[in-house]
Parts: structure tokens; C-alpha cells; sequence
């Protein structure tokens, strides 16, 4: 990451992996992935998690991000990684449903028109459990502003595929910086 406020590089988070976990993760997706501990837990993740559980505390193996994936690959990733939270386990997914840096408007305290209708949409899809139309954001007509790189997006699907057929809820329905979208979402967990 590049370019923040020099408050952000000075945030520690010193969470270990997990041993177990990272062998039920290696027995669920099997070759599709392998381990890499050259370098620590992504900024999406720790910026958000240092929050949640401050003590760092908790087991963590981060799933990287393949973009020569499709979509719907996943979406399928996730529902095969679906087995860890019968065993307590959280998926966490972090990312950004709108997520264009190029376009941020630091004075803009809220969503402009184009980051609102998306990030609109993939709510109204969400709590639908529209599963195929979140795959498919790339249909909206404001797809290419809100995800000009799929990076940001792509964990949010497999969050879907992990808790397939779960009612959703939604927190932190925030849009800021004008093309930037916080939405967050919860997964089996009663209101």
C-alpha cells in the first residue's frame, strides 16, 4: 500500500497463523492453493481486524486474492471453504463493493451517483441472496467506475459461496470519499 497518512504505517498487528487452519484449508481446496509466509496479513485485512479483535488474537490464514480466476470460481472457492465454519472458524472477507482510487474526492464526505446506484444494487442483491447477480456485477451500468480493478470486490464472493443460502445483514452502510463503498456484511448470525 502506498500513499496513506504515515499514521496508518506506523499501526502493528502482529497476529500468527494457524497451523490447524491452514491444513483444513489446504485439505478443503487441495492444489488450488499453496502457502506462502514471505510476507505478513494484507492492509484489508489488519486495518479492519485491529479494530474487531485488538489483541490479534484470533487464528488467521488470509486467502490471497488470484485475479486470473473467474468470478464464479469464487464464488465456488468460498462455498468449499464453507466446512471451516462448522468448526467455529470465521471466513472474514475484507474488501470495498465500490473501490476506485483513481477517482476519490477528498473532500466528499459521502457516495457520488454512480458509487451510490452500485453499491445499491449489490445490496439489494445481497439481501435477495441474488448470489448469480453479485457474480455478475459487471452488468451494472456503473461496474467499470465502482470496480475498475476486481481486486477490492472479489472477496465478497467468497463470503457468498461460505454461507450459501444465510440471511445477510448489513452494517456499516457507509459510502465516502465519493467512490468508495465501506457496506459490510454479516452472515448467519440472528438479528
Amino acid at each position: 500500500m502506498y500513499g496513506f497518512p504515515d499514521e496508518l504505517y506506523e499501526v502493528q498487528y502482529p497476529v500468527s497463523g494457524n497451523r490447524d487452519l491452514t491444513m483444513d484449508v489446504l485439505n478443503l481446496l487441495g492444489d488450488k492453493v499453496s502457502i506462502n509466509n514471505t510476507w505478513g496479513i494484507d492492509h484489508g485485512t489488519w486495518t479492519v481486524l485491529v479494530h474487531m479483535f485488538p489483541k490479534a488474537d484470533i487464528p488467521m490464514v488470509q486467502l490471497s486474492v488470484n485475479r486470473r480466476l473467474a468470478e464464479e470460481e469464487f464464488y465456488n472457492l468460498g462455498k468449499e471453504l464453507a466446512p471451516l465454519r462448522e468448526k467455529g472458524y470465521p471466513i472474514f472477507a475484507s474488501g470495498n463493493v465500490a473501490h476506485n482510487l483513481r477517482t476519490v474526492e477528498f473532500d466528499n464526505p459521502i457516495g457520488t451517483p454512480a458509487t451510490d446506484a452500485f453499491d445499491e444494487f449489490i445490496k439489494e442483491a445481497v439481501l435477495a441472496r441474488n448470489d448469480e447477480v453479485v457474480i455478475h456485477y459487471d452488468t451494472h451500468k456503473d461496474a467499470d467506475y465502482a470496480v475498475p480493478t476486481k481486486d477490492h470486490f472479489l472477496p465478497l464472493l467468497y463470503a457468498l459461496g461460505a454461507s450459501e443460502e444465510e440471511t445477510p445483514m448489513v452494517y456499516n452502510n457507509i459510502r465516502n470519499l465519493g467512490s468508495l463503498s465501506m457496506t459490510g456484511y454479516i452472515f448467519g448470525m440472528e438479528e
